[in-house]
């Protein structure tokens, strides 16, 4: 079985990697997450939230293809 083992990253850090997404920006799309789309790049493990990498910026390219 050769899965792959997703990036997780919390909001924090995900804000410190890409700096375009600050971690209020951020907090605002996991809290709209239902309504805007962001839903599947969400993992939460308790309390913890934490953002699948890759999902989100396929999120973001059909988003982009959707409005244009």
């Amino acid at each position: 079985m050769s899965e792959t083992i997703p990036s997780l990253l919390t909001v924090r850090q995900f804000s410190a990697k890409y700096p375009a997404f600050p971690e209020g920006g951020m907090r605002h799309r996991i809290f709209h997450a239902d309504k805007n789309g962001f839903a599947r790049c969400i993992r939460r493990v308790g309390a913890k939230v934490l953002i699948d990498e890759i999902e989100f910026f396929k999120c973001i390219e059909e988003q982009n293809s959707v409005a244009v």
